[in-house]
């Protein structure tokens, strides 16, 4: 580790921006192993079924129909209506879109929600470019879902200590390569496009504490941050060059200089982290969703008969029990859909009931069904030391313990359903489309499942990368 030209000690002579922009600059299709071709374009299919059951979420089309009347060149859409609107926008409201019911990926090991600000700004960048292939949008998406899971990963403080979210933090840069790279810019005009990034990145955790609404909008914010960066980029406007490891870059000035550089850095152009994306079978925080598949063998364990349950108690670590725990009042008896999304009691509760969690379940009608509301009540969260000590940044295990009237019933679930060792089947992704789409309120043919899974499959061969968009055209 060299000093950079300020003489700092411990900081790299080349800054990972510079680096990143070569390798996002140059890469191709051909270049990539197929399993990571078929990542990218699973990411791109979940991603657009999560947009499908999210243009029905609160407050999503208040903010399609602002950035309607504001109007401006009709250059990308606003998926899944007849709204047309400059490329930032369109990436704004579609970003809020994708995350509206919290049943975006994850990458569990670092905390974090990477399509959901990728897509929305690549597939924006493929409308505005016409000549970008859907070779140029599988590409910009391995880049731009790279590029937030090496941040991710190589980021040694956590999101209760940071008070970032890092799925918008590092989804600003995470968009703007993504659009970058499906734009064809240059290596130098990538780096240039971060370091405008940067003076736009941001994304609390505090959103999470308040539920607010506008936690679903940071990755829109992130996403549109990546088409103004690019766009500034190409007209030559100069943005900070030493984005992430100068001495006033992102890990120093946000995240206090915790991070692995060699972890940034390794494999890079061989290697894609990216690749082991989990997935989400349940709309809901994914700090829950070991707690639900605990809950779900439970259940079975039980034979159904919730009615002689005492206590409920859930061992989690110590961001998770932050983040979906507390204050118990509220996660006991969620008031609001995004308190519900971020409650084990009541996701846990739920699953005991139903034998699942679905899109109706995070519903305001759902909210007040006593059945479930009982059970949450006698839920207790706690922080579980060894859990801590051995996963303290990633996606916690849950130790779970029913007392009942006949004994204890215990269950631990330590990788979620969705990660990649529990993955989704292709038939979990397609009946999770149709569920989206259900949940739209829009009218869709029988098979438009059918039809975008043969879109996507087909993507390297297609001569525009925004065909994908074909399948979603509305119809009157």
């Amino acid at each position: 580790m060299a000093a950079g030209n300020d003489g700092s000690k411990n900081r790299p002579a080349i800054d990972f921006s510079e680096e990143f922009a070569r390798f996002a600059a140059t890469v191709e299709v051909k270049d990539l192993a197929p399993e990571v071709v078929e990542a990218a374009k699973a990411n791109i299919f979940d991603t657009m079924a999560c947009a499908a059951g999210g243009i029905s979420g609160a407050g999503v089309r208040d903010l399609a129909g602002l950035v309607a009347d504001w109007g401006g060149k009709p250059e990308a859409s606003v998926w899944f209506t007849d709204i047309r609107v400059p490329a930032p926008m369109a990436a704004w409201v579609n970003g809020m879109m994708s995350h509206a019911r919290d049943f975006d990926d994850t990458l569990d090991a670092a905390t974090l929600h990477a399509g959901v600000s990728v897509i929305p700004a690549a597939v924006a960048a493929a409308e505005t470019a016409p000549e970008a292939t859907g070779e140029d949008l599988i590409a910009g998406v391995a880049v731009g879902l790279e590029l937030i899971s090496r941040l991710g990963l190589a980021t040694r403080v956590g999101i209760i200590e940071s008070g970032y979210m890092y799925t918008s933090l590092f989804g600003h840069f995470a968009a703007t390569a993504a659009a970058a790279r499906v734009m064809r810019l240059d290596a130098a005009q990538t780096r240039n496009a971060l370091g405008i990034a940067y003076s736009q990145a941001a994304g609390n955790h505090q959103v999470t504490r308040d539920a607010a609404l506008t936690k679903r909008i940071q990755p829109g914010f992130a996403a549109k941050t990546g088409l103004i960066s690019v766009a500034m980029s190409k007209l030559g406007i100069r943005g900070a060059q030493m984005t992430f490891e100068g001495v006033d870059g992102l890990f120093r000035t946000y995240l206090h200089d915790r991070y692995d550089p060699e972890r940034l850095r390794q494999g890079l152009g061989s290697q894609f982290e990216f690749a082991a994306l989990s997935y989400k079978p349940y709309p809901c925080c994914r700090f829950n969703h070991t707690a639900i598949d605990a809950a779900l063998v439970l259940r079975e364990k039980l034979g159904g008969d919730l009615s002689d349950i005492r206590a409920i108690r859930v061992g989690v670590n110590n961001q998770s029990y932050e983040a979906v725990c507390t204050p118990p009042e509220m996660r006991r008896a969620p008031k609001t859909i995004v308190q519900a999304q971020f409650s084990i009691p009541y996701t846990f509760a739920t699953a005991l009931v139903t034998g699942g969690v679905n899109l109706n379940d995070l519903s305001d009608e759902a909210l007040n069904r006593p059945d479930v509301l009982a059970l949450a009540a006698k839920t207790e969260c706690r922080v579980d030391l060894g859990i801590e000590a051995d996963w303290p940044r990633a996606v916690s295990p849950a130790d779970v313990e029913i007392e009942t009237v006949r004994g204890t019933f215990s269950m631990r679930v330590d990788y979620p359903k969705g990660h990649p060792d529990a993955p989704m089947s292709e038939r979990d992704f397609d009946m999770k489309m149709e569920g989206c789409l259900a949940a739209s309120g829009l009218a869709w043919p029988e098979d438009t499942v059918r039809r975008f899974r043969t879109r996507v499959d087909g993507l390297a061969q297609a001569r525009r990368g925004a065909e994908i968009l074909d399948v979603f055209v509305m119809r009157k």
